[in-house]
């Protein structure tokens, strides 16, 4: 039902396909929702509505399809392998000037 109280004479699905097929195809809405038998405008404020609906959903998980929680995961295996390194680094570097030191003998 409509937010307005009257039932869609379409269903969600045919809204859906309707949308990919304006989307998949190099036609103009005008054409299409000819051919599906509809107002041009209609289909036009469908496929409008899925737009703001996938750059919602985008902005959500911040424009690179990860979710927050991906995002925080990844920060902490990043700072763990980070932390990893560096005490690598050190021991890298006191090994260096260990053997440094043992050369000059």
């Amino acid at each position: 039902m409509s937010p307005l109280g009257r039932p869609s004479k379409y269903t969600e699905e045919f809204r859906r396909d309707a949308v990919d097929l304006v989307r998949s195809s190099q036609r103009p809405i005008n054409q299409v929702a000819r051919e599906l038998g509809m107002s041009h405008e209609t289909l036009r404020n469908w496929v409008r509505a899925a737009e703001r609906k996938t750059a919602t959903a985008s902005a959500a998980s911040g424009g690179d399809g990860l979710s927050v929680a991906d995002k925080d995961a990844e920060i902490a295996r990043l700072r763990r392998e980070n932390a990893e390194l560096r005490q690598e680094k050190e021991i890298l570097r006191k090994a260096a000037a260990y053997f440094a030191k043992e050369m000059d003998r």
